[in-house]
């Protein structure tokens, strides 16, 4: 194939080796971002970084050692929350761009924006400069956050395209441990008033981003985004590579399908800009519905609040309970990364159940799990701080706490990490993918901003009370889930057309008219019967 560079890895690698090389590079920019969500929970408690350049706090001497006793809680949360506005600006303009200049290309301007932004961070002197350069790496991460979710999708097999989505966010929450201890290993370095504790953990990040912008570009395009902007040579031949070319006969079903769905796409939905798709939900008579049976706009709202759930389902506190729970800001700390570690080898579970179980009955289980240890997590926490002068049971009740918090992260790790993000990056049609997963991490960026800012004040207020409101969300979210959103599993890409063709919004209708279409329709989409399409 001429038309691709001859460094290109699909020359040389075919199905599961490209596949899981694929895989390993979306898992790298997966990286990246849990670093970058991780590292602040260090940097925040540096004493250079807090008293002296940020100035949101004094030093304390709490446990025998230095703390930093945060007085300015706006400030600090600002900070953090700032970098949430950029993920949000940086994944509508990625979703925009990726849908223009391709996948690859966005993810490699993605990655140098992150390098910029982790620049100016750790150079950062005052917290204007520091909310300017969270900004910036903010958008970085959004461009990368909305197209390698999408890319990951259309390359993978629809039979295994869950497992491959769940491995990168193992990498994931991989990110989130390495930026967690060695920040906790830098707080040591003196004392915890050097520069040195809070700078190298924010420039750490730039090695990843570094080697994914300079491997990114021996990789493959989207086999689909080459079809949509008429490419087609170029795509059938990776798509060849991807499925084998022992099995010609299933790429090319596969292929046929990408077209005739591209086809009807066009057809169907002639508007496709970010304000059409959102509008897309309001009536005809209001300028709405202007996609016909594509419904859009329907499937914008279904993952940005997918997104917001998975925030409000209690994640974003986990942690907090070791400080409820009585303990020491040391113990609180070490246990917190314990805590990392177990959340990150719960993930391998979704690895092994994401495709077996579907997306509908992982969320339902996780609700339920979750929904339990917050409700625990919350009444032991509560009893610890009841019995302050009993040290005894304070701790029986603080360990009981703790526990409880492990199980939730556990649960969380296997089945609400990886689905919120997995969704988006599946239902779309192919002539907005890349825009509407993009929706999905505004949604995100959105109920995690939300939460960054509540938080505080909510445990100030509130105290204990506020893991009941957590546990309260997760048994909410299940009947949402069931009543509202179809199931995506073992469905090809371009079979999600059929399925939120109904003009209902509840689930069961969406099944229904799936079913009939399926059969009045046997011709559209092939590859699904021969077991080998995404």
């Amino acid at each position: 194939m001429d038309l691709i560079s001859k460094h290109n890895i699909v020359h040389r690698y075919e199905k599961r080796k490209l596949l899981i090389a694929i895989n390993c590079v979306a898992g790298l920019a997966i990286f990246f971002f849990g670093y970058d969500q991780g590292m602040m929970g260090s940097v925040n408690v540096s004493i250079d970084y807090g008293v002296y350049r940020m100035k949101y706090g004094t030093i304390q001497l709490e446990d025998g050692a230095n703390q930093v006793k945060v007085q300015n809680s706006t400030l600090q949360g600002g900070i953090v929350a700032v970098y949430y506005l950029g993920t949000l600006i940086g994944c509508l303009l990625g979703g925009w761009v990726g849908e223009k200049v391709g996948r690859i290309k966005v993810m490699a301007l993605g990655s140098i924006w992150g390098v910029v932004g982790a620049s100016l961070q750790c150079s950062a002197m005052n917290a204007p400069w520091m909310i300017c350069a969270r900004l910036i790496n903010g958008i970085g991460t959004g461009m990368l956050n909305a197209i390698v979710p999408v890319w990951a999708t259309e390359t993978a097999s629809h039979t295994s395209r869950g497992q491959f989505v769940a491995i990168e966010f193992t990498l994931n929450i991989f990110g989130v441990v390495v930026a967690y201890w060695l920040g906790f290993g830098c707080s040591f370095l003196d004392d915890g008033f050097s520069p040195f504790v809070w700078r190298f953990p924010v420039a750490f990040q730039i090695i990843p981003l570094f080697f994914l912008f300079g491997i990114v570009w021996f990789f493959p395009e989207s086999p689909r985004w080459l079809v949509k902007v008429g490419r087609e040579a170029e795509a059938r031949y990776i798509l060849g590579r991807l499925r084998g070319e022992d099995e010609y006969g299933l790429a090319e079903a596969e292929f046929q399908d990408i077209v005739n769905v591209a086809e009807l796409e066009k057809k169907s939905g002639k508007v496709n800009s970010y304000f059409h798709m959102f509008w897309d939900i309001m009536p005809k008579s209001m300028g709405g519905k202007t996609s016909g049976k594509l419904h859009i706009g329907r499937r914008v709202q279904l993952v940005i609040w997918l997104q917001i759930l998975q925030e409000w389902i209690g994640i974003a506190d986990a942690n907090d309970i070791f400080n409820q729970a009585g303990y020491s800001v040391f113990k609180s700390r070490w246990i917190a990364g314990i805590n990392d570690i177990f959340y990150m080898f719960s993930t391998l579970i979704a690895v092994f159940t994401l495709d077996r179980l579907g997306r509908r009955v992982t969320l339902y289980w996780g609700n339920i799990v979750m929904g339990i240890a917050m409700f625990l997590s919350g009444g032991f926490s509560r009893l610890a701080q009841q019995n302050q002068n009993n040290e005894s049971k304070r701790a029986a009740y603080g360990a009981a706490g703790a526990a409880f918090t492990f199980v939730f992260t556990a649960g969380f790790g296997a089945t609400w990490l990886t689905v919120p993000w997995l969704y988006p990056a599946e239902i779309f049609p192919l002539q907005v993918r890349a825009k509407g997963n993009a929706w999905g991490v505004v949604g995100w960026s959105i109920g995690n901003g939300w939460t960054t800012l509540l938080l505080p004040t909510m445990f100030k207020n509130i105290s204990e009370k506020t893991f009941y409101v957590f546990g309260a969300c997760n048994f909410i979210s299940i009947p949402i889930v069931w009543a509202l959103y179809p199931e995506s599993n073992q469905r090809t890409l371009e079979e999600m057309d059929l399925l939120f063709a109904a003009d209902s919004i509840w689930n069961w209708d969406a099944e229904k008219t799936f079913a009939r279409l399926k059969e009045e329709n046997p011709d559209l989409v092939q590859a699904a019967q021969r077991h080998q399409s995404v």
